[in-house]
């Protein structure tokens, strides 16, 4: 790679992934049963649905400043080009702490070139960022041009994605306690979005196959030459409707890539078991 690029575990992608490309993991952290962890690295998505299924309450936190600095503070004396890629400012203080990192480390080696982006993305919709940024420097651009592309890429990507259960969203104060008892009783899912990195309400409906067929017709409405398109699903340990989901958006538009990954602990502590996510480039006007 021409740029060494960095990421946090709320972009979904698998630890693996990290790893095989060299690219900077940054975990978020999780606390649960009075414990800390770190998100896939201490624990696993999956640990972290069951004990929500047991009643459990796991709580997230940004990573410290000091993570941070210790991250740069080794590229820098590398003297490596990089630049990481943010969950969204507008979900978490992850960007402002590693900006406020950044400057500190600039004060000691000023010639560094570290670039931040504040992604506006969630899950595997920053997760798609991150892939599109990998093979912009694989393919030898300049952090210059990788930077303005990804940030081109980010305000296009669409995401679009329900939740299983309300009482999570209110548990995290993202609706009230009333309003997902009455969802409960009328098995009404709500459909959500991200709209310049904020998470919002898009929609109410009844029923898990209503509300499939209505986020299909999203993605066609929605959707920017969706067969030559990477599209990601992100489930909250619910494979199987991932999977059903996955044939019907092939059988819809024939993409050249799905991507399914689960969602990780760093978003999952809130939105739940059951969530479902899709998130595709779309034709938004920048």
């Amino acid at each position: 790679m021409t740029v060494h690029l960095l990421a946090d575990s709320a972009a979904d992608l698998p630890k693996q992934f990290y790893d095989q490309h060299h690219i900077s993991f940054i975990p978020l952290r999780v606390f649960l049963d009075e414990t800390e962890y770190e998100d896939l690295v201490s624990i696993q998505p999956h640990d972290v649905y069951e004990a929500m299924r047991n009643g459990k309450v796991p709580k997230t936190s940004q990573p410290s400043l000091q993570t941070f600095k210790d991250v740069f503070s080794k590229l820098a004396e590398k003297d490596a080009a990089a630049l990481y890629i943010a969950f969204s400012s507008e979900l978490s203080g992850t960007y402002q702490t590693a900006v406020m990192a950044a400057n500190e480390i600039k004060e000691e080696f000023p010639e560094f070139d570290l670039r931040i982006i504040d992604s506006k993305c969630a899950s595997l919709g920053y997760g798609l960022a991150v892939k599109y940024a990998l093979q912009l420097s694989t393919d030898g651009n300049t952090i210059q041009e990788i930077e303005a592309s990804v940030k081109d890429f980010c305000k296009s990507l669409e995401h679009i994605f329900t939740v299983n259960d309300l009482n999570y969203l209110a548990r995290g104060g993202r609706i009230s306690k009333t309003s997902a008892f009455v969802g409960g009783l009328l098995n009404i899912k709500p459909l959500l979005h991200v709209e310049d990195g904020k998470l919002i309400p898009l929609e109410k409906i009844r029923g898990k196959k209503k509300l499939i067929r209505r986020m299909i017709e999203l993605m066609r409405e929605r959707g920017l030459d969706l067969s030559n398109q990477t599209i990601g699903i992100s489930h909250g340990d619910d494979i199987e409707t991932a999977e059903e989901f996955k044939q019907l958006i092939e059988a819809e538009f024939q993409p050249k890539e799905i991507i399914i990954n689960m969602i990780g602990s760093a978003i999952g502590a809130h939105s739940g078991p059951g969530t479902l996510a899709i998130f595709f480039p779309g034709n938004k006007k920048s």
